[in-house]
């Protein structure tokens, strides 16, 4: 068997989606080392992973993008941040290399530096990606703004404007610099990148957490690119007695585990739901998670008067929550919202940024939910959404469906044994 090494991009949304694969990996007898956030090392060790700490410097680069105005901005902004972690988390994965002396690497796609210097290793290696994306198919829009897939003539009218506008503007700024890290780093010897899709395609394999019919279909995405379905992992924790003992349908509602400014969806819950007939159990992971960057998230104190069928936490298993649940409300947060459709509950989908857009638009086409958009976010509104989403159960149920058939982290090992296979 091989040893591995995973590195992970410093957010718990990031880590928690791989670590079935991890442990699907050691299951079959290989030796895992993970690099992840210096908080979650001791979680780790305990669920049996060789684990270490990514660079601190890494996570002192705060993601910003919540402040942005629209898309465009918002993807200039991880633009930004991408970039700036790139040049510690290179030296970072090299540095782990030289002590684990791996035969495979497992690279996060939002660790830009860790992917070029994991190109440069000459080792055999993949990219994980939670989220879908940002590459380009046939039928489908660019990624970013959220929008509904478009057949004809005029759809693909749309998405040629929408996406040199949007993509295209990002990958002016982006590629100087990527293609500069990719210099620098390689002392000339890699060739430049030509555009976003051969930047998250330069891995021999990307492997994506997700499926159809969540997903949109992408005929031409080639077979370096598996979507092997959701992956939810969360630590073994027993269940809490208020939960075990409460009849009552639950209203899950998430916030991001990287801070995003997205209390304001709490606000809105805690308002529009409080005298009805649910259980309300509200979770702010972002400053208790080590990955809230400059520590701005709010308390879960910090609320004012909470209602008696409301519960704040920092956070609580989702799965556990989850078998209760008649809706899920959710940032847009990919892990989250898959996380709630893999056990057929639906969604109500508010976006605040990042890929959110994108995973909403997904949810409406899917028929798996609703999408509330963050600028009508009131307490009257959300309440009629979450009413609305419970008519959306039985495309909840075909999108889990889907997320089994994919196959899941075994399927996603038979890849990277592949890759092993090949070397």
């Amino acid at each position: 068997m091989s040893t591995v090494l995973a590195y992970t991009s410093p957010a718990i949304g990031h880590l928690f989606p791989m670590v079935p694969l991890l442990q699907e990996l050691k299951d079959r007898g290989h030796d895992v080392h993970v690099r992840t956030l210096r908080r979650q090392v001791p979680l780790l060790k305990g669920t049996g992973f060789h684990a270490g700490s990514v660079d601190e410097r890494i996570l002192a680069v705060e993601a910003t993008d919540y402040r942005a105005r629209n898309a465009k901005a918002a993807l200039a902004s991880s633009v930004e941040t991408f970039t700036a972690r790139a040049r510690f988390d290179a030296p970072d994965l090299q540095k782990a290399i030289d002590e684990v002396g791996p035969e495979l690497l497992l690279i996060d796609i939002n660790s830009w530096g860790a992917r070029i210097q994991a190109e440069l290793s000459g080792l055999p290696w993949a990219t994980f990606s939670p989220y879908t994306p940002p590459l380009q198919s046939r039928g489908t829009p660019p990624f970013g703004p959220g929008l509904a897939p478009m057949s004809g003539p005029v759809g693909r009218a749309r998405d040629a404007v929408a996406r040199r506008l949007v993509i295209g503007a990002v990958e002016k700024l982006m590629l100087p610099r990527i293609n500069a890290l990719r210099s620098e780093l390689s002392a000339g010897t890699l060739p430049p990148v030509s555009g976003a899709d051969e930047m998250f395609r330069t891995a021999p394999l990307l492997l994506v957490a997700t499926s159809e019919p969540f997903e949109y279909p992408h005929p031409d995405w080639g077979p370096d690119v598996r979507m092997i379905g959701a992956l939810g992992w969360e630590p073994s924790t027993e269940t809490p007695a208020w939960l075990r003992d409460d009849q009552t349908p639950v209203v899950l509602v998430t916030t991001s585990s990287e801070y995003q400014a997205d209390e304001a969806l709490v606000r809105a819950a805690l308002a529009g739901l409080a005298a009805e007939p649910f259980t309300v159990v509200a979770t702010l992971p972002a400053a208790d998670a080590g990955s809230a960057g400059s520590g701005r998230a709010p308390r879960s104190d910090g609320f004012g008067p909470v209602p008696a069928n409301v519960r704040l936490e920092h956070f609580v298993p989702h799965g556990q929550v989850l078998d209760h649940a008649a809706v899920a409300v959710t940032h847009g947060g990919m892990g989250a919202t898959q996380k709630a459709l893999s056990k057929g509950v639906p969604v109500v989908v508010v976006p605040f940024g990042r890929d959110q857009h994108e995973v909403a638009a997904r949810v409406v086409a899917a028929d798996a939910g609703v999408r509330l958009s963050r600028k009508h976010l009131t307490a009257e509104r959300l309440r009629a959404a979450v009413h609305e989403a419970r008519t959306k159960a039985p495309g909840a149920r075909r999108v889990a469906e889907g997320y089994a058939a994919a196959g899941g982290a075994a399927a996603g090992v038979d890849a990277l044994e592949e890759l092993l296979r090949l070397d």
